[in-house]
C-alpha cells in the first residue's frame, strides 16, 4: 500500500526494500528512511534562512538597537545584530534527525538497520532534535528545491505521530501502526491504484460532492452544509462510482443479535449518491468498501435505492498483490461493464 500511496517508492532507489520482508512496520520505515535519507545526502540537505541574534564586533545584517545600548551601558565594544543565513538547522531536517532517533531505540528495528541509521545521523550533528509532541505538522510546506523531502517527512509523520505513544513516566515508546493512520494509507493507496491500473477512466480523484439545493441559497446560509468529501470518485462518461474506503476494527454493527452495517456509512454514502445524481438517471452508484476483518460474517451486498445500486463490499488485504488487485478491477469492471487487460505480478 505505501508504494501506490507513495509513488516515489517505485524509483530504482527502493526496489531492494520492495523485495524484503518485515515482521514491524517501524523496521519498513527504518529501511524507507535509510534509503531516502541516503539518496538525499548525496544531493545535500535542504537548507533555508534562519534568523539568528549575534552579538559582533562588525555590523552583520540589521542593528538591534536596544541590545546595542545596554552592551554600551556595560561598556561591551559589541553590535546586537539581526541576520538570516543558510542553515540545515530547519523544521524538515530536525523532522528527520528526530525519526532517526526513536527508530534507533526502538526493539523492532533489525539490528542492520539500525546501523544504517546511525551512519546518516553523523550528517546531522549540528541540527537539533524536536519533542514529537511539539512538532508543528500544518506549518510544513515544500518548495521546488525541498520537493524531495514530501515522501520523507510522510514516513516521518507515520512513525512519530501514528506509532509514537507516551508512556506513563514521559517517555515515548513505538507501538502498533494506529488504525487512524492506516484508514488515510488504505484510502490513498486504492485512489491511486485507480488511477494508475485504470486509464480508460476519464476521471479518477477524492472529489467533493455539491448539495442539490432547490431555489436560490445564499452562501452565507450554505457555509452550514457539512462538506461531503469523496474517499474516491471514479467517472466513465456519464457513470460515476463513488467509493467509500472504510478501515475499521469492526465493520460491523450488532444490536440485539442482529449484524447490520454501520448506520452513519450507508446514511453518508446515500447521501453523496443521491445528491451527485441530482437527475435521477441512476448513473451513480455507491460502494462502502471495508478492509477485510477476522470477523465470521464481512459485507458483501448491493442494493437498488430509488434507483441507484448501493451497497458494502470487503477488501482482503491478507493477500498476495495479485489478488488484492483482482478484487480492484472486479469492483470497476462490473460497475462500468469494461474488461481491463491489467495484471499484477509479484516479483
Amino acid at each position: 500500500m505505501l508504494s501506490y500511496a507513495f509513488q516515489i517508492l517505485k524509483q530504482s532507489n527502493y526496489d531492494e526494500v520492495a523485495s524484503e520482508r518485515f515482521d514491524h512496520a517501524q523496521d519498513l520505515f527504518a529501511a524507507i528512511l535509510s534509503k531516502g535519507i541516503a539518496q538525499q545526502l548525496k544531493q545535500g540537505l535542504y537548507r533555508e534562512y534562519i534568523t539568528k541574534n549575534e552579538t559582533l564586533s562588525v555590523m552583520r545584517g540589521k542593528l538591534d538597537m536596544p541590545e546595542t545600548i545596554r552592551n554600551r551601558i556595560q561598556h561591551k565594544r559589541k553590535l546586537a545584530c539581526e541576520f538570516d543565513e543558510l542553515s540545515e538547522n530547519n523544521l524538515l531536517n530536525q523532522i528527520l534527525k528526530t525519526t532517526i532517533h526513536y527508530l534507533l531505540i526502538d526493539d523492532g528495528v533489525d539490528f542492520e538497520r539500525k546501523v544504517a541509521l546511525k551512519k546518516l545521523l553523523v550528517f546531522f550533528d549540528g541540527i537539533e532534535q524536536l519533542d514529537p509532541s511539539e512538532i508543528p505538522w500544518s506549518r510544513i510546506h515544500y518548495q521546488r528545491n525541498s520537493k524531495n523531502y514530501e515522501l520523507l517527512i510522510n514516513v516521518c509523520y507515520f512513525v512519530l505521530d501514528g506509532m509514537l505513544q507516551t508512556t506513563e513516566k514521559g517517555e515515548y515508546k513505538m507501538v502498533a501502526f494506529s488504525d487512524d493512520h492506516m484508514a488515510r494509507l488504505y484510502e490513498k493507496f486504492i485512489l491511486e491504484y485507480y488511477h494508475q491500473h485504470h486509464t480508460y477512466l476519464s476521471e479518477v480523484k477524492a472529489g467533493q460532492v455539491k448539495w442539490d439545493l432547490v431555489g436560490e441559497n445564499s452562501e452565507s446560509m450554505i457555509r452550514f452544509l457539512p462538506v461531503m468529501q469523496t474517499d474516491i470518485m471514479l467517472r466513465l462518461k456519464e457513470k460515476i462510482l463513488i467509493i467509500d474506503a472504510k478501515y475499521y476494527g469492526r465493520t460491523l454493527q450488532k444490536q440485539f443479535d442482529k449484524y447490520s452495517l454501520h448506520s452513519g456509512n450507508v446514511y453518508q454514502i446515500f447521501t453523496y449518491v443521491k445528491n451527485q445524481d441530482k437527475d435521477n438517471t441512476g448513473n451513480v452508484a455507491g460502494i462502502l468498501l471495508y478492509a477485510k476483518t477476522d470477523e465470521d460474517i464481512t459485507p458483501d451486498c448491493m442494493f437498488n435505492m430509488g434507483g441507484n445500486q448501493i451497497g458494502a463490499k470487503t477488501l482482503d488485504l491478507n493477500k498476495e498483490f495479485p489478488l488484492i488487485a483482482a478484487q480492484l478491477d472486479k469492483l470497476a469492471e462490473d460497475f462500468f461493464g469494461i474488461r481491463t487487460l491489467c495484471k499484477i505480478e509479484v516479483s
